[in-house]
């Protein structure tokens, strides 16, 4: 569903509500910027969980360089025990401070020195700093095409689509807690394809609802999905200004090459 075929007008600017909600929150990469040199605390704990949140990309990024399964687990792994272990945030310009910038000029820099000194490592023995799925993450990229995307772009569709899914996920959570799974099942269709993607006929009869209180559901979910996006965006730039840009970015990579 979220591989194909989105709707370009769940990325679009937010509406007047949703720009009047306040002052842009310091969010997990905001925190790690503005905490300097100093690695720890609750700086440190949002740099672990945005590293755990996405890391996969990265690890398809360094598949599609040309690196083998294992290669590719322990280079991943490595670069995480020394980023994490060091605070290594050198490369972080707090003017372009994107995590999704960052997380990939690390990563490349890395590559062309790091990896070098730590080649004598046997195969898994790098320190493993965060608990991290390589057989789901290899799973994953075993779909992507083999056309001639760069990695660059497959890190960046691998991000954009790790982001999608979190919203996704984010808001299956909340219906299920409120009962509302079986509402949730028959809407999130809308997601990717919008209204045209249901049978609002269909539905109303297999779910006992009006056509208008269905068409009344898919719009909040819309809404919802859209707020959510927002959100999970904004914890990986440093500033309010960046989230748009960086939302259309993100639906470019991932409507290229389809």
């Amino acid at each position: 569903m979220l591989e194909g075929g989105l709707d370009s007008g769940m990325f679009g600017d937010a509406s007047p509500a949703e720009r009047g909600r306040g002052r842009f929150a310091t969010t997990r990469w905001s925190l790690v910027l503005s905490a300097g040199e100093s690695r720890v605390g609750a700086s440190g704990h949002a740099l672990e969980e945005l590293c755990a949140q996405y890391w996969r990309p990265l690890y398809a990024y360094v598949r599609r360089r040309g690196y083998e399964t294992e290669d590719a687990r322990d280079l991943t792994q490595a670069f995480f025990a020394k980023l994490l272990e060091k605070r290594d945030l050198k490369a972080a310009d707090p003017n372009r401070g994107r995590f999704r910038t960052f997380l990939l000029s690390s990563m490349q820099n890395f590559l062309a020195s790091e990896w070098r000194k730590e080649k004598a490592l046997k195969r898994g023995g790098s320190v493993e700093i965060l608990p991290l799925d390589f057989d789901a993450a290899e799973e994953n990229y075993a779909l992507e095409p083999s056309h001639e995307l760069s990695p660059e772009a497959i890190y960046q569709r691998r991000w954009a689509l790790s982001l999608l899914r979190r919203a996704l996920d984010d808001l299956q959570s909340q219906y299920s807690k409120a009962g509302n799974s079986e509402l949730f099942d028959a809407l999130k269709g809308i997601v990717g394809g919008g209204d045209k993607a249901l049978s609002y006929p269909q539905l109303s009869r297999r779910l006992g609802r009006s056509e208008g209180a269905l068409r009344t559901a898919a719009s909040r979910l819309r809404s919802q999905w859209r707020r959510k996006l927002h959100e999970l965006v904004a914890e990986t730039v440093a500033d309010e200004s960046e989230i748009q840009d960086e939302l259309r970015s993100l639906l470019a990579s991932i409507q290229s090459k389809l």
